[in-house]
């Protein structure tokens, strides 16, 4: 069944669920209140770099199936369900900001005048739902005929696309089951491939969403604390990382120990969760993403500090490459990013830093961007491997050695294969593994 679907919001979660919606087979308009990011858009141009998106957005535009629109009244009664898609980023006191979400609500309400469903896939804080839909049935004409349904995406960047297609799990949080029937037609597809479902109330789909966030970056601190035991101790973290991750109760997926998480969601996300623990009195869960985040945020410092090491304690007028400026591989995602945290922080001790990475753009007080790894690392004193894009994995260290002026790699993803570099003269050093020349 065909159905008639609005996206407000066209950042990575709208511009990937519009387009996906497209090609499930339904009928979509976007909007976004950025007339050059609508213009973009509708010419099939992704806002940004994200795999595989650009071509479901070419495709689907130019068949006309996808626009996009600035005018809320093109699809306020055209649409049969309503996707709110907007960001809520992290505000001063590390709540959500939820005031993305709250002028859509007061924008597209007021236009509402037959029975229509709406769903957020906004990751927000737990009680947000009940509060939006007071507002819709308080500013509808429609009153209590609008619905409101919560289905939280799990969208990872640089696979959004391949996530949306073919979720591994598909929630729907409702009031008494409101919406159900008009949502498993808008996901009838995955659903036809035995998708497997939750059903729930708002405040389970909520938590859903946040407790998923907050245990992978879990998995993700533990491993690198873990790292720094091994350094310690004179272990192989990658081994021990391998070993546990056979227990089919652990999994090795996000048991990678490095530089820890970035991006645009993960911290802000679990900041937000912990807020909102402590503004419920539960106190033992916000203290334990604290240390998670502690962990996160120390790991990049103790690269920093490694970095210096390997250049006698001073790094002062030395040249520093940096390969990876994007939080992970696959996006051009530069917020919260790893890479330049450490990166800045050895510009901040004096360090000439020089990034190159395939996708990101740089323009970041005391650093230079490469448009190459040749020119990054010709003069090099000291090579920082900080995202692991495969362009890097598969680097020839042999012709790279004439280039740099010492032969120092300091492996911050764990992804080099050190024996190859270390046949081609390089010393390797990776956090939780003994260092190799």
């Amino acid at each position: 069944m065909t159905l008639r679907i609005s996206v407000i919001g066209t950042g990575y979660l709208g511009a990937t669920h519009a387009a996906c919606m497209a090609e499930f087979g339904h009928q979509v308009i976007g909007l976004d209140i950025d007339p050059d990011r609508v213009k973009k858009l509708n010419a099939g141009q992704s806002p940004m770099y994200e795999d595989n998106l650009e071509p479901l957005l070419e495709r689907h535009t130019a068949t006309g199936r996808l626009r996009f629109t600035t005018d809320y009244a093109e699809l306020a009664d055209w649409a049969d369900v309503h996707f709110l898609c907007l960001g809520t980023p992290q505000g001063p006191d590390g709540a959500a900001d939820l005031g993305q979400l709250e002028s859509a609500t007061r924008s597209l309400a007021p236009l509402l005048t037959r029975p229509t469903l709406v769903v957020g896939k906004s990751t927000v804080p737990v009680g947000t739902a009940v509060q939006l839909r007071a507002l819709f049935q308080q500013l509808a004409p429609a009153g209590e005929q609008v619905e409101l349904a919560w289905n939280p995406e799990f969208l990872r960047e640089a696979f959004a696309v391949e996530d949306t297609l073919r979720p591994d799990r598909i929630v729907f949080g409702t009031d008494d089951g409101a919406g159900l029937e008009l949502l498993r037609e808008v996901y009838a597809l995955p659903l036809s491939e035995a998708t497997p479902v939750v059903e729930c109330d708002y405040a389970t789909a909520e938590l859903i969403k946040t407790a998923a966030n907050a245990f992978l970056a879990t998995k993700i601190s533990f491993i690198n604390a873990m790292a720094q035991m091994c350094q310690a101790a004179g272990g192989d973290v990658t081994l021990l990382a391998d070993a546990i991750g056979h227990d089919r109760r652990i999994g090795r997926q996000f048991l990678n120990a490095g530089l820890g998480f970035g991006g645009g969601c993960l911290p802000k996300d679990i900041r937000a969760l912990a807020t909102r623990a402590d503004e419920l009195g539960v106190g033992v869960l916000s203290d334990f993403i604290a240390g998670v985040e502690a962990i996160n945020t120390g790991q990049r410092l103790e690269m920093a500090e490694m970095a210096v090491d390997q250049l006698a304690g001073d790094v002062t007028g030395k040249r520093i490459a940096v390969l990876g400026a994007s939080f992970k591989p696959g996006t051009d995602d530069t917020r919260n990013s790893p890479a330049l945290t450490v990166a800045t922080a050895l510009a901040e001790r004096g360090a000439e830093i020089v990034v190159y990475d395939p996708q990101a753009r740089v323009d970041w007080p005391g650093m230079s961007q490469a448009s190459s790894v040749i020119e990054a690392l010709t003069g090099a004193d000291l090579v920082l491997h900080l995202t692991e894009w495969p362009e890097f994995r598969q680097l020839d260290p042999e012709q790279l050695a004439p280039l740099v002026t010492n032969r120092i790699v300091i492996d911050g993803r764990l992804k080099l294969h050190a024996p190859t570099w270390r046949r081609s003269g390089w010393k390797v050093v990776q956090m939780g593994r003994a260092a190799t020349l």
